[in-house]
Parts: C-alpha cells; structure tokens; sequence
C-alpha cells in the first residue's frame, strides 16, 4: 500500500470510530444522571471490586479475541466489514482507556 493510500485509509478508519463513539455515547448516556463517557467502565469495575481500567480490558479482550481467531481463520478480505467492526471497536477502546488514564492523572494531580 503507497503512503497516499494508507493515510487515506486511516483518515476513514478514524472518521469511522469518531463516527462510533458519538452513536454508543449517546446510547449509553440516555439513562444517566452524569454526563461521564466512562461511568460504565466505574460501574463494570464496581461491579467486579477492581479498576475501571481494568473493567474496560475486559470489555476489549473479547474483541481481542474475536481478532486472533478470525486471524488464525484467515478471514477473507470479503468480510471486511466485520474487520473494520472488531479492529474500530478495540481503536475506541484503546481511546476510551487513555480517557480513564487521563482523567486519573489529573485527578492525582488535584489531590
């Protein structure tokens, strides 16, 4: 792939998460007396009695998982629709985490 043609890929696989992360933020803040983007990953820690870093990597690794195996599978190029879907998904995780980390440091800083 020419340098052209991957930036233009990753300029449409961000457009695509950016895209993701504004539908499932507003899916899941439609019940919430906050406005957090990370009040499940708290809950899912919670729940769990560990970090909600921690509660958020498991949310991943399932996504992960369904990556190894459909590598190992030799998915087909032709599904490149659920490529995108898994690869984008664990993308907005990843920004979701550096979100948590991010607002742990600062919240460090504070106190």
């Amino acid at each position: 792939m020419k340098d052209v043609e991957f930036i233009k890929h990753a300029e449409d696989t961000f457009e695509r998460c950016l895209t993701l992360l504004k539908k499932k933020g507003e899916e899941y803040s439609q019940d919430k007396l906050t406005d957090d983007r990370l009040a499940s990953f708290r809950l899912g820690g919670a729940i769990q009695n560990i970090s909600p870093k921690e509660a958020l990597l498991g949310m991943m690794a399932k996504h992960l998982a369904s990556i190894v195996d459909m590598s190992k599978r030799n998915t087909q190029a032709e599904q490149i629709a659920l490529w995108r879907e898994k690869t984008g998904d664990t993308i907005n995780y990843l920004v979701l985490l550096q979100a948590l980390v991010e607002e742990e440091a600062q919240r460090s800083t504070i106190e």
